[in-house]
């Protein structure tokens, strides 16, 4: 597809969400709880019956271009049909002719179309369960759809009619060979509304793409194949789409894990959308914590790759007890986080996620990239500084990028970004980008945004390990543990001293003015000193 058709299909894609999202403010669920189920819902279900549509015309070319192409497939005896599912790509949802949008726009008008709509919905989801279906930390199935017109209260029909009928105005078919970048946009697009903490005990972030490109291209420098990536607090899934894109979605396998549910459904809508759909029976809903599921012969899974962008300070003092248990004392080396008395919520539970990674890695080989609080690099005590002599003396420190503040809209704190080589012996990358990127205005926040060439340079700096005057320094592992494991580039850059030549006699001439300067400083003091003993003097009590 051309360019100009590219960002056509994006434009329409995006009014098609914009069209579904003011069905829902119609009938009062705008901003709603329930509104993102319905919108993330819906649009997949548009999205995997447009892909079911050009896989079946893939198998059966007779059918593409032909205006009764639905009807043509309900004519298909059922054994033949059959056969069908087991030639079709093994990453789409298998569909019945009656479950398709082209069927229920004939049969709107029939009563009860918002039960006929949520029943094809529940009947596509439970036919496709070993597929699509996210599991929980105990084993528990969530299928692919809800009932969602139930969210509705009344003139459910009509709701479940408005939905359908704007399924209708373009199709997806044309963009199913599209790549990364444009399905990352619609993804960011379809959730900007619904990415941000509802109250629930994780916060739900949206990793700038900046962040996630730097990580991606840093940890995957070149070619590799048939490995595993990792996220232990994968949110909407953006640090592992990078990943697996950078990669390649047919060289790679997704394992994530997220205490949130919402973080969940957005992944595995993330994956389907990037052709990631045999990595969903990975993506686990559950505390990492507490309960990490993933496991290869009853021990924790070692990973290849892990990315992580993991909640920086949340109150965790439920789970204290289970986490000091001696099941986890090899796990958390460092130590757990004492909990502070007026601000549990001011825990500093990275640092259990920064241990959880470096104790999942693969040994000798696995890669790592988590996002952490700028203050970590030179914090000089507790489990801060125990986590960084960890990573020297294993000499599994490849280096560090502290990012530009703002460079996420919705928090304050200043970002690094840590990165992890097992393999890694030699000398370590320290970069400072914090003066780079231009700030924008985003909503009520100011943003800081990197252009493509800045992008650039922090990979290259930091793959190629190079030092650059007042941006980065290349150290090594002795060099950080004679600063006490201080990984701040700014602590290691050479102090400049200018000096200027000038002759004697400009030097006579400058010393006088300073004396002259000190004195007349000297005298306003006096002055103000004794005005400040005669108004003491002059205070009576009355």
């Amino acid at each position: 597809m051309t360019t100009q058709n590219t960002v056509i299909f994006t434009q329409r894609t995006k009014e098609l969400i914009d069209e579904l999202k003011s069905v829902c403010a119609s009938y009062g669920l705008g901003n709603d709880a329930g509104e993102f189920k319905i919108i993330s819902q819906i649009f997949l279900y548009k999205f995997l019956n447009d892909r079911f549509a050009y896989e079946i015309k893939q198998l059966k070319p007779e059918l593409d271009g032909a205006e009764d192409w639905e009807s043509q497939l309900e004519a298909i005896p059922e054994e033949d049909y059959e056969v069908l599912r087991y030639q079709m790509n093994t990453s789409t949802a298998f569909l019945r002719p009656h479950q398709l949008i082209g069927h229920l726009f004939h049969r709107q008008n029939d009563p009860d179309f918002a039960k006929l709509l949520d029943d094809t919905l529940i009947d596509i989801a439970a036919n496709n369960n070993e597929l699509f279906a996210v599991k929980t930390e105990d084993g528990q199935k969530v299928q692919l759809f809800d009932r969602i017109t139930e969210y509705v209260r009344s003139k459910r029909d009509p709701f479940a009619k408005a939905l359908l009928n704007k399924l209708v105005i373009f199709n997806f078919e044309n963009i199913m060979e599209e790549g990364f970048d444009f399905f990352s946009t619609i993804f960011e697009y379809l959730i900007k509304d619904y990415n941000s903490d509802a109250g629930g005990k994780y916060a739900e972030y949206y990793t700038p793409h900046a962040v996630s490109i730097i990580i991606a291209n840093i940890l995957v420098p070149e070619p590799v194949s048939n490995v595993t990536i990792y996220d232990p607090s994968a949110g909407s899934g953006t640090l592992l789409m990078n990943l697996a894109h950078g990669i390649g979605p047919n060289k790679c396998t997704v394992y994530s894990q997220d205490i949130s549910q919402k973080s969940s459904n957005l992944l595995r809508l993330n994956l389907v959308l990037n052709q990631l759909v045999h990595s969903i029976e990975n993506v686990i809903q559950g505390n990492t914590m507490t309960d990490p599921y993933h496991r290869k012969d009853g021990d924790l899974r070692k990973f290849d790759y892990i990315v992580s962008n993991p909640p920086f300070k949340l109150d965790f003092s439920d789970d204290v007890d289970s986490l000091k248990k001696k099941v986890n004392k090899a796990r958390f080396f460092a130590g757990i986080p004492n909990v502070p008395k007026k601000a549990k919520d001011k825990m500093a539970i990275y640092t259990l996620f920064l241990q959880h990674i470096i104790y999942s890695l693969k040994e000798n080989k696995g890669k790592a990239a988590i996002v952490v609080p700028t203050g970590f690099l030179t914090a000089q005590s507790g489990i801060y500084k125990k986590i960084k002599q960890h990573i020297v003396e294993h000499k599994m420190l490849a280096g560090v990028v502290s990012m530009p503040s703002n460079i996420f809209a919705t928090t304050g704190t200043n970002v690094s970004i840590l990165f992890l080589d097992a393999a890694n012996k030699g000398d370590v990358v320290l970069v400072d980008a914090s003066k780079l990127g231009e700030t924008i205005k985003e909503g009520k926040n100011q943003k800081t945004v990197l252009t493509k060439e800045e992008e650039g340079h922090i990979i290259s700096t930091f793959t190629n390990k190079l030092g650059v005057e007042d941006f980065s320094i290349v150290v090594s592992y002795e060099d950080i543990r004679a600063r006490n494991f201080s990984l701040s580039a700014g602590q290691y850059f050479e102090v400049k001293i200018e000096f200027i030549e000038i002759t004697p006699t400009e030097f006579k001439t400058e010393l006088d003015l300073f004396e002259s300067r000190i004195t007349s400083l000297f005298e306003e003091g006096k002055t103000l000193e004794d005005e400040i003993i005669n108004n003491l003097k002059k205070l009576r009590f009355q």
